[in-house]
């Protein structure tokens, strides 16, 4: 960056979305984290935000990436290569969460920032909101010794065994880079992804008072989100798989809330990344506002089975097998009442749906359903699997 001409500001080690919100604060062209998400270290890559802290989407990034191919860079010369200064300004994302949320309980939290980005300050600014924090893995080590920078509920054993150790009223969990935030109730139980995306959807449209208020989400999510969404006069709107994808459709459509079932949640009148400490902050101020604790925040929103399958498929055909996919299941299942391509092949039925998408990263068909009840998410599962398996064998021959 500095032999192309261009003034930076390093800001050390950083949750993602501050470095997106401070992008914008700072009234910067661009900001680039250095982060492997809520993937292992060896997995490190760039992400790239834009001067209003929104995520490159992939035609800025397939731009990066045939420039970098082609060494097309705009070398500066000797005399105006660029300059690089030392800001330490988390103080004012700190600033930010602070000026959004004030809570008036004094709510005891543990927080697991699982030795990533949000260590030190996640920590920092849930006490500064008056919370009596019990912070677990909040020494910085990119190796992420403490447990794996994925926040599900496999990696969050001992968080939950911590808040009911303690009597907390609260567990979060961060990803690697603070994007993403997982919850634990006052019970010590995981919160399903879905559910809690749906009860703050809910909250959030409410609180809005917007008239035909949107919440985006991805494909993938559970259908309970339009379930209670719709029931307060709200509509959903779905994209593809990507917090980008969604943070983009948020602000296109003047969208209330947007979030997607890993914890990925984006408050448009605040910014527009993906932000887990803020969201857990925000979560805590909902249940103030609604009298609850978290297992009755999310009591009412319905959990429907989900079932998943990964279908080998050749890279170079697999694309193809989803568009032929489309018309195929559409004959095997006549009584759709809907249909999405926006990522894959995505059929509404009256008990439930099926997606099915070439994966992005691996030679793979996924395949996902879900019922009103296990009986019909099998019943779906088995159809569309055997649908599948036909086309994929065609292909084949």
């Amino acid at each position: 960056l500095q032999a192309c001409g261009v003034k930076v500001h390093r800001l050390g080690v950083l949750p993602t979305p501050a470095l997106a919100y401070l992008t914008r604060r700072l009234s910067a062209n661009a900001g680039v984290m250095i982060t492997a998400s809520h993937n292992p270290p060896q997995y490190t890559g760039i992400k790239v935000f834009d001067r209003v802290g929104m995520a490159y989407g992939e035609e800025e990034q397939y731009q990066i990436e045939r420039l970098v191919r082609r060494e097309k860079f705009q070398l500066a010369e000797w005399h105006s290569l660029g300059e690089a200064q030392e800001l330490n300004k988390g103080s004012l994302y700190i600033e930010m969460v602070l000026e959004n949320v004030k809570l008036d309980m004094e709510w005891r939290v543990v927080v697991d920032p699982g030795c990533g980005a949000t260590s030190q300050i996640a920590p920092a600014i849930f006490k500064n909101l008056g919370c009596k924090v019990t912070a677990l893995n909040a020494q910085p080590d990119g190796f992420f010794p403490g447990r794996s920078p994925e926040p599900n509920a496999e990696n969050l054993k001992f968080l939950a065994e911590t808040v009911r150790a303690l009597n907390a009223d609260l567990g979060v969990a961060f990803d690697g880079d603070g994007d993403r935030a997982a919850f634990i109730d006052e019970n010590g139980v995981f919160v399903d992804f879905d559910r809690v995306l749906a009860a703050y959807a809910a909250y959030a449209l409410e609180k809005s008072q917007a008239k035909n208020g949107i919440v985006v989400t991805n494909v993938e999510a559970s259908m309970c989100i339009e379930r209670v969404v719709e029931r307060l006069g709200g509509r959903v709107s779905r994209t593809k798989v990507g917090d980008v994808y969604v943070a983009r459709a948020v602000k296109e459509l003047g969208a209330v809330f947007g979030g997607e079932p890993c914890g990925a949640w984006i408050h448009p009148h605040i910014h527009y990344c993906p932000d887990g400490i803020l969201s857990a902050a925000l979560l805590l101020k909902a249940l103030e506002d609604e009298g609850k604790r978290l297992s009755e925040f999310v009591s009412n929103i319905p959990a429907f089975p989900v079932l998943r399958k990964n279908i080998p498929c050749k890279n170079e055909v697999k694309h193809d097998a989803v568009r032929v996919l489309e018309e195929r299941l559409k004959a095997s299942f006549p009584e759709h009442v809907g249909v999405s391509t926006v990522d894959g092949v995505r059929l509404a039925l009256e008990n439930g749906w099926v997606l099915v998408r070439a994966s992005g990263t691996e030679p793979l068909i996924r395949l996902t359903v879900e019922g009103e009840s296990l009986k019909a998410a099998e019943e779906i599962m088995e159809k569309a699997a055997g649908v599948v398996a036909k086309v994929l064998e065609d292909f084949e021959n």
